[in-house]
């Protein structure tokens, strides 16, 4: 089926704009998705997971987060830009979802995450637009819910290279080290604060502003094996932070012989069979087998 592939940008209420991507096709299963990225991962990443569902006839809405690749423009830009992480959710997050309901009122809007898109959903101020979630290796970052060498390297990222690079840089320049887009200054200090409570997010609740416990809907909550930036007891830990969603939660540990899925992995088209085809059939009927 041919998949039709659109791009725009997505006003906030903050007044920025979000480059996004709309991929549909003329199937019409009355079903859509909004996917919430990674840290520093560029839309584009999750682009073959999108037109694998528009195929079946959802309709898939991508997005960058503000100061990422097309939301960021340029590093003069960047050096500006004062978007938190907590905004990324109630602002960015909360943007696309309203803009994808306001298209398509009457479907069934499901929101998938990968990693800190998970942890955003608690701030997203029109939760109440979306009728299921998936979580795909959303994890705690506290450091010391890390092993051995894994620790260390949170301890490094928290305590070392935020603090001291990005006041010299005005940014955090993650593209330089190999790891991923290059992250705005207040999002980073933000989220090493988090890193070094054991409570991570919630050390910081607000009430006006916390909406985990609010979201009553459906959630599936998948993690892998060999995952080092979200092992199994970082993404038990954010999970149950939504303490009244109806949650289906999976740890996936491959046969023997067979490839780990570890944090990336689920929307690369390598692992087509049998994940997405299984997150179709829950987005219809809530098994996952």
């Amino acid at each position: 089926m041919e998949v039709d592939v659109k791009e725009f940008e997505i006003q906030t209420q903050k007044g920025h704009h979000l480059f996004s991507v709309r991929y549909a096709s003329k199937n019409n299963s009355n079903q859509i998705i909004v996917i919430s990225s990674a840290t520093g991962v560029l839309q584009k990443y999750y682009s073959k997971f999108a037109q694998y569902f528009a195929a079946k006839g959802f309709i898939v809405y991508t997005f960058d987060y503000h100061g990422i690749g097309e939301s960021g423009k340029s590093l003069s830009e960047l050096k500006k830009n004062t978007i938190t992480l907590t905004e990324w959710g109630q602002n960015d997050q909360a943007a696309v979802v309203a803009y994808a309901r306001n298209e398509n009122p009457y479907a069934i809007l499901t929101l998938i995450t990968h990693s800190v898109g998970g942890q955003l959903i608690g701030f997203n101020s029109n939760y109440k637009l979306i009728d299921k979630v998936i979580i795909i290796a959303s994890q705690t970052g506290y450091w010391k819910e890390f092993k051995g060498l894994h620790a260390l390297k949170m301890f490094f990222f928290w305590y070392l290279l935020i603090p001291v690079a990005t006041p010299l840089f005005g940014y955090l320049p993650t593209k330089k080290l190999g790891l991923f887009e290059n992250l705005p200054k207040q999002m980073t200090y933000e989220w090493a604060s988090w890193g070094r409570k054991k409570k991570y997010m919630m050390h910081f609740y607000n009430p006006s502003e916390y909406f985990f416990d609010k979201l009553n809907i459906p959630m599936l909550a998948l993690s892998f094996s060999k995952d080092s930036f979200a092992p199994k007891q970082t993404v038990d830990w954010m999970t149950s932070q939504y303490k009244n969603v109806e949650l289906n939660r999976i740890h996936h540990t491959p046969k023997k012989g067979k490839k780990h899925v570890g944090h990336f992995g689920f929307f690369k088209s390598s692992f087509e069979d049998p994940f997405w085809e299984q997150t179709h059939q829950w987005i219809l009927n809530n098994t996952f087998q």
